[in-house]
């Protein structure tokens, strides 16, 4: 409805009422003007009604659309199903164009401008989370580890020599693949024992980077999310020898968003060194489905050639899931989940350390890392070889899902490459333990539940481990009598 619309309304309803519903859509679309005007996440969130106004907007304005439309190409955004026509608000057209994700299609104008507002809307959050210098970044339709080799193949034509990926260790397959997947070599840098942490050994990292030589190393691959007992990489120090040696460096910060450390490690490796991108996840950060990245850095150039480097148009879905999701929450509804999940963090570590004491373990110290959490399972460990993976078969039956119960000395191969002590980090961790993370969006009730439940799988473990032992030294007494009696 536009002015003179809202004017021939008037011919049929009183004009004063017409007048109110014209103020009553004013009040909508000033809310669209700020968003296309600013680019920025607005600070309250929109209702309903006003993002399915906005996103019916957009959609009229694709050629799909049209009301007139002939479409005589191979891709005219024809769908054969209304529902899933309704599941896309008829956004058909995808984004970028084949050159350039992040390119502007002709016939899709809604599309390319929603690809816009989405990635400076982002920005903006990022900017908000704790990284303000970062300059530019977009939204991939991949996951954390392809946007990982997405950045990686951009660097490939940048240095055509280098073979190897400089990796301190984090025992989590997608960000290792990313890096065979790109057709390098990674180079695992082992992490040093610091109290109960695992932390970057920097020493071992320069070492391999001078008997390597720095013009056949692509990039360091860094890590800041992570599980405990691991910690977020050593960033700063990272970003150093990255400036020194002038070798890019590749930030995996897969769930970090939500944490105001990581993104803080990210700002100041920037400010004292070399961070060339740093990816994020969509899923984990900002709770929609499973699908998309970001990839963000302070060379908007840069930033730049790797969106180009994406072969093809992309899926609309991701965008449209972030920015319905940032729509609705607005800056003031991000901050106050990121607030929460802060409070749940030191809820939940509270939680676990009583429940450790009581069944004589311990919460492991590991203040470096701000969102996953580590019990030992070292008295479990020692009375059932196989009771601590039990453990984790148990909460995953009673409901439990996210926790990982890490046994020591398990050995697992990834594209030919041996890991010892897989999931821990470590070749030798010095006890098994069970992770347990604060994510943005955990509620209390999920702590109070987790930790009741915890307290009785440990107890059944505990009672089936004193039976086996009893029956172990009941055998071992027969065992020995009739040796006697021989």
């Amino acid at each position: 409805m536009n002015a003179e619309n809202f004017g021939s309304s008037e011919r049929l309803v009183a004009a004063a009422y017409v007048r109110q519903g014209a103020q009553g859509r004013r009040g909508h679309e000033l809310l669209l003007r700020a968003l296309l005007e600013q680019g920025k996440c607005p600070e309250d969130g929109w209702d309903e009604s006003t993002i399915e106004l906005f996103l019916h907007e957009l959609a009229i304005m694709d050629s799909n659309n049209f009301l007139g439309n002939c479409g005589v190409g191979e891709r005219e955004g024809r769908v054969a199903s209304g529902l899933v026509a309704r599941r896309h608000y008829r956004l058909i057209h995808g984004i970028g164009r084949s050159g350039d994700i992040s390119a502007v299609q002709p016939k899709a104008a809604g599309s390319s401008l929603l690809n816009k507002l989405t990635n400076s809307v982002v920005l903006d959050i990022i900017k908000l989370a704790g990284v303000q210098t970062v300059t530019n970044c977009f939204v991939v339709p991949m996951a954390t580890g392809m946007s990982l080799t997405l950045c990686f193949l951009t660097l490939r034509h940048k240095r055509p020599k280098a073979k190897y990926v400089i990796w301190p260790r984090i025992d989590q397959k997608s960000c290792f693949k990313s890096m065979i997947t790109a057709g390098f070599e990674p180079v695992v840098i082992e992490n040093v024992l610091e109290g109960d942490e695992l932390r970057t050994d920097i020493e071992a990292v320069e070492a391999k980077i001078k008997a390597l030589g720095a013009e056949n190393i692509l990039c360091v691959h860094s890590t800041t999310s992570c599980f405990a007992p691991r910690v977020p990489d050593r960033l700063e120090e990272l970003a150093v020898i990255c400036a020194n040696y002038d070798i890019p460096h590749i930030v995996n910060n897969a769930y970090g968003v939500q944490s105001s450390k990581c993104m803080h490690l990210i700002q100041q490796g920037a400010r004292v060194g070399r961070i060339d991108a740093f990816v994020q996840s969509l899923d984990k950060n900002f709770m929609v489905p499973v699908g998309g990245a970001i990839i963000a850095g302070f060379d908007a150039s840069f930033i730049q050639e790797i969106s180009k480097m994406y072969p093809g148009r992309a899926s609309a879905s991701p965008s449209l899931d972030v920015l319905i999701t940032l729509l609705s929450l607005g800056a003031s509804g991000y901050k106050q989940l990121l607030k929460e999940r802060k409070e749940m963090f030191s809820y939940l570590s509270s939680g676990l350390k009583k429940l450790a004491d009581t069944h004589n373990e311990r919460l492991l110290n590991t203040p470096h890392n701000p969102i996953s959490l580590a019990m030992s399972l070292k008295n479990l460990d020692e009375n059932n070889d196989v009771a601590v993976t039990q453990l984790g078969s148990m909460l995953f039956t009673r409901q439990v899902s996210g926790a990982r119960v890490v046994p020591c000395g398990s050995v697992q191969t990834v594209n030919n490459y041996t890991f010892k002590g897989f999931m821990s980090h470590s070749n030798d961790y010095p006890c098994a333990y069970l992770n347990a993370a604060s994510a943005i969006g955990i509620k209390k009730q999920d702590v109070d539940v987790f930790l009741k439940r915890l307290d009785k799988c440990l107890k059944t473990c505990r009672k089936e481990g004193n039976k086996e032992k009893s029956v172990n030294e009941i055998h071992d007494s027969k065992t020995g009598t009739e040796q006697l009696a021989n």
